[in-house]
């Protein structure tokens, strides 16, 4: 069955390791389409505080996976693998899909499938939800109810609680049991930088979006009636944004605490890929090189890998 399965290379890493960069500069050597793998760049009009590849970029190299629901709805790892498998079938036959993105989740759903969900009770899931929804310090909750949980956002740490509460077990004892039914083998390409180095790529991409009219783009938001906690505007960046929006922090002290906050963010990121990636190959590549180095040397290993 495997072995019917697709090979697909599969770029991740880090936000702000430059994953889009080099898929783009994988133009230069095949025809390809982007399916990406990004929580946050499945929300329309979130697009530079999620540093969303332009229009002209999406014109250059295809990509699927981008601007899929308004903000506010919800959307799942569960959700975005039945998407995938639309996305996939729709690639054109002389295209090779190349999945990119940070969200580990959403990667490993297409890789190693998800867990089958257990019946719950609909009531009590509604109570539930409608706490997890303003409850404080929900990432602590679904550390205490969950070992395995790893952060994730909002959204991720009210999956972790409901699945815990209304099972008996953690959500990451169902995905431990869940039977390989992914759609593809994956063929890893991990970037990774020093620390240092994406730091300094942090600060700069943060700078850029403030500069670029983060706040602005949020602010609009706003006024068309989106709500300040909704799905999308929880994520690194925007809730700082809103939070400055609210009078809560000062305009430097946005840019520190998006900074802190994505360089938190990134830390956990490449945690989760130097170990959930596991019973797949992973080539690791430093990406301080130029993105048209890297693209080279990755046409190259895919090359070798194939013949």
């Amino acid at each position: 069955m495997a072995a019917s399965k697709p090979l697909v290379p599969v770029i991740v890493g880090p936000t702000a390791v430059g994953k889009t960069a080099v898929a783009l500069a994988l133009g230069a050597h095949w025809r390809l389409v982007v399916i990406s793998a990004d929580s946050r760049q499945v929300y329309r009009r979130l697009d530079i505080g999620t540093a969303k590849p332009t229009p002209e970029q999406r014109r250059r190299v295809p990509h699927v996976g981008v601007d899929v629901v308004d903000p506010g709805v919800a959307y799942s790892a569960g959700r975005f693998a039945r998407d995938a498998v639309e996305w996939f079938a729709q690639v054109p036959a002389d295209y090779l899909p190349v999945l990119v993105g940070g969200t580990g989740f959403y990667v490993r759903a297409l890789a190693d499938g998800l867990f089958r969900e257990p019946p719950m009770d609909p009531a009590r899931r509604d109570r539930v939800r409608e706490w997890c929804r303003t409850a404080e310090g929900l990432g602590n909750w679904a550390a205490r109810l969950d070992r395995g949980y790893r952060g994730g956002g909002r959204q991720r740490a009210g999956r972790v609680v409901e699945v815990a509460l209304l099972t008996g077990r953690p959500l990451s004892w169902w995905q431990q049991r869940a039977q390989a039914t992914g759609i593809m083998r994956p063929w890893y390409v991990r970037l990774t930088v020093p620390r240092a180095i994406l730091h300094r790529r942090i600060e700069k991409r943060v700078r850029g979006m403030l500069d670029g009219g983060l706040i602005e783009e949020v602010r609009g938001l706003l006024d068309e009636g989106v709500p300040r906690d909704a799905a999308g505007l929880d994520a690194v960046g925007y809730r700082e944004t809103v939070q400055f929006l609210d009078g809560r922090l000062g305009r430097h002290e946005l840019a520190e605490a998006i900074i802190t906050a994505t360089r938190r963010y990134a830390k956990r990121q490449d945690t989760w890929f130097r170990h959930q990636l596991l019973g797949h190959p992973v080539i690791t590549l430093d990406a301080t090189d130029a993105p048209a180095l890297l693209a080279d040397r990755i046409a190259e290993l895919w090359e070798d890998r194939e013949g």
